[in-house]
């Protein structure tokens, strides 16, 4: 496998850039990328990917992708790694939420849509394709001062349903929690409720746009929690255990940390892409990609 210029920047990036998803909007503003990975997934196709990609450094154009805040620094990765090999094309990222990335790739206000879920039935009927480019844990983070450190499922389903609601009740100190939480349309807060068994039924405290602003307004309140990207999650929280198991890389690669999602590119069944925007996604779903993606602080279906 080829050994990209890119590999010392995803070692800083993993120390440094991926501090957490910002409020969206912007753009990366950097160039990309690559040529095609063999036997990689085609815009009609689905799932996780396979081969190697190649050098290429032919491509010319620009590649809007648009979604997931949680995605945020995935994508970035892959742009910078992406940039070492086809530097005349650009990758343009807009943080909007993973419904609004999937309407986009729908409609065709974008390239590619990225989604921090599954595709659900009516999107998929609706011509939605999903490409899983990484899992990512969502882990359920709290203040730094709060001496609690492991919940069960069952136990954050009521803290979100409002029927635990003060820290005492589960042996920290007595504080009235504050849920914080996700936007509707946010693809954290659907893997959230999903998994954990709360649709429609949370109880929250205040919602917010972004990963960011959820963990920067748990890391100012002692008696938050809330959930957010594993990826996103620095010193300024904690992440406590779910089932006595902590969120981590490896336990989110061999399944025992339970509050999973995938992070998801999606396409639109029978439209073809650009040649740019082609090589672009078979450079995320290769086997190329995957120790960026880790330093990313998700994890590679290829690792």
């Amino acid at each position: 496998m080829k050994k990209f210029a890119c590999l010392g920047l995803s070692m800083v990036m993993a120390l440094g850039l991926m501090t957490g998803c910002g409020n969206s909007n912007g753009t990366t503003g950097s160039t990309t990328e690559d040529e095609s990975a063999t036997g990689s997934t085609s815009s009609a196709g689905s799932t996780t990917s396979q081969g190697t990609a190649t050098t290429g450094g032919n491509l010319t154009g620009t590649v809007n992708t648009a979604g997931s805040t949680s995605m945020k620094d995935v994508v970035a990765v892959l742009t910078e790694c992406f940039a070492e090999i086809e530097p005349g094309v650009t990758i343009n990222y807009t943080g909007s939420g993973s419904g609004a990335g999937v309407e986009g790739a729908l409609t065709g206000t974008c390239d590619i849509g990225l989604a921090s879920r599954a595709l659900n039935d009516e999107e998929k009927a609706g011509g939605a394709v999903e490409h899983v480019v990484a899992l990512d844990g969502v882990a359920i983070v709290v203040n730094t001062a709060n001496g609690v450190e492991d919940l069960t499922v069952d136990q954050i389903a009521q803290i979100f349903k409002g029927e635990i609601t003060n820290w005492s009740e589960l042996g920290g100190a007595d504080g009235e929690i504050a849920v914080f939480g996700r936007e509707a349309g946010s693809g954290t807060r659907g893997a959230f409720e999903e998994i954990v068994g709360v649709v429609d039924s949370c109880t929250y405290t205040n919602e917010y746009s972004s990963t960011g602003d959820v963990i920067g307004n748990v890391a100012s309140n002692p008696n938050a929690i809330g959930y957010a990207s594993l990826s996103a999650v620095g010193d300024t929280v904690k992440a406590v255990k779910v089932n006595g198991v902590t969120p981590s890389e490896a336990t989110v690669k061999d399944g025992t940390y339970e509050i999973q999602r995938p992070f998801v590119m999606v396409t639109k069944e029978g439209t073809e892409l650009s040649e740019a925007a082609q090589a672009f996604l078979d450079f995320a779903l290769s086997a190329d990609s995957a120790e960026f993606i880790s330093a990313a602080g998700a994890v590679s279906p290829n690792a």
